[in-house]
């Protein structure tokens, strides 16, 4: 394969035109300081090209810093600016026209930029004077391989990945197929954190402090409310009522990828942090009335097998005879998972269902509200942990959304937002922001029995 011969647009026309290489990695000495003087740096041509011997490739990995520190030292800063913008803009001539060809210098390009190559089939390659097999698609940047693949006559394809390209790639507008790999790793990201969260929670109950030497620690709320034996089976009777309400409003809504997506990120996150705060501190039983013990589960394989028990049962206690076996855990106080997951569901159910819908938003701030009360009146969790998981939870839930419906302007802003942010970036960079409130199986439900009836 021949590389395509791209002429750099920052060599002006002239007669050296005709004689330095169309490829910049392939100029000498001679040729960067050609260069130079047609771009108006004459005065450097001979600190470049004779003092310090910059060829072509060596030019190209050129920046700012060397430019300013020693040993070229250039005191001008107009001049450093300059060349500097010229050197870029040569180099992303040079990737331009590199993408077209099969053979590639890494030398030539920047130190985020790797070879994607693409084989027609599986294939064996020389690489260092070892035999290796080549995928069909596989990223390098190595410089013998580059010189091995120079020789293949079978390579599909090949291009750079540069960190613009992929950062465009990221930010592009989602497509059908993209939403639903996003919602994929998300999904996965959420099982994850609730399996760690569920092993999490094992870890702990060997650890939870003994009732005889530590007794309940003093708390203003549960020192005056009086337990109600039943009233923490009713939270989860609430959770689960929350759940079928969303769940309805998933079946219906056009943006059911989107909104399950952002769900799968939340919920993971904060199940996440609520790993650290249980590991970090065990906190006595909130109350006497609980038989808790620490307890060891014994091998690796029993803790995993009991997390798997945890995280099956979505760490519900409630019980039904022969039916549903449930969790009973100790040790998990900060912070409070019940009020995280249905502050969540409410948070939900209010913003991706119309603001006319006041009666269900009512209700679901009151089912929110006693299940934080009812989780205080069966003293399963210290007033702390209700506190801090509502909380958490609610601001998690803000600043996500908030980011997700103006991700385009911050990260035009400032590019640092996709590092202080970088899991809201990857799932929300090309997203549609705001969604309508489109319920289409209600649509499609009611012409159909228009038809049905009046056909």
């Amino acid at each position: 394969m021949v590389r395509k011969a791209i002429r750099s647009p920052l060599v002006a026309n002239g007669a050296t035109d005709t004689v330095m290489p169309s490829e910049v990695f392939e100029w000498t000495t001679k040729d960067v300081s050609i260069w130079l003087q047609n771009a108006g740096f004459q005065q450097y041509a001979d600190l470049f090209a004779v003092q310090h011997k910059i060829d072509g490739a060596t030019l190209l990995m050129l920046s700012e810093l060397d430019l300013r520190d020693p040993p070229l030292q250039i005191k001008c800063l107009g001049d450093i600016k300059r060349l500097g913008r010229a050197i870029y803009d040569l180099r992303n001539s040079h990737i331009n026209s590199i993408q077209t060809s099969p053979r590639v210098s890494e030398s030539a390009s920047q130190d985020d930029v790797l070879l994607c190559v693409e084989y027609d089939q599986r294939r064996r390659l020389s690489i260092s004077g070892e035999d290796v097999f080549v995928h069909l698609l596989i990223f390098y940047s190595d410089d013998p391989l580059v010189d091995s693949l120079s020789n293949s006559g079978d390579i599909h394809s090949v291009r750079l990945i540069s960190r613009d390209e992929l950062i465009r790639t990221v930010e592009s507008p989602d497509t059908k197929a993209k939403s639903l790999a996003k919602l994929f790793i998300a999904f996965f990201y959420c099982l994850s954190s609730l399996l760690i969260t569920a092993f999490v929670m094992v870890l702990v109950h060997d650890r939870v402090p003994d009732m005889k030497m530590y007794p309940p620690l003093p708390d203003i709320v549960l020192d005056n409310l009086p337990l109600i034996p039943w009233a923490f089976d009713v939270c989860e009777l609430i959770g689960v009522a929350l759940c079928f309400i969303w769940f309805i409003v998933l079946v219906f809504h056009k943006h059911r990828v989107v909104i399950m997506r952002r769900m799968f990120s939340l919920v993971g996150t904060v199940f996440l942090l609520r790993c650290i705060t249980m590991l970090i501190t065990s906190l006595s039983v909130p109350g006497v009335h609980l038989e808790c013990r620490a307890k060891s589960y014994g091998t690796p394989m029993d803790k995993l097998m009991q997390a798997f028990h945890i995280w099956s049962r979505l760490g519900m206690s409630i019980q039904e005879k022969e039916q549903l076996q449930g969790v009973r855990t100790c040790g998990d106080y900060m912070f409070s998972g019940h009020t995280t997951a249905i502050t969540l569901l409410n948070h939900f159910i209010t913003e991706y269902t119309p603001a006319s819908w006041t009666f269900l938003h009512t209700a679901t701030w009151v089912m929110n509200l006693f299940g934080v009360f009812f989780i205080l009146a069966g003293h399963e969790h210290y007033s702390i942990d209700v506190f801090i998981a509502f909380y958490i939870s609610s601001r998690m839930f803000l600043y996500y959304h908030a980011y997700a419906y103006n991700h385009a302007n911050l990260t035009a802003t400032d590019d640092r937002i996709r590092l202080w942010f970088p899991l809201g970036w990857f799932f929300e960079a090309g997203s549609i922001g705001k969604v309508r409130f489109l319920f289409d199986h209600l649509v499609t439900l009611e012409h159909e029995m228009e038809k049905r009836l009046f056909n």
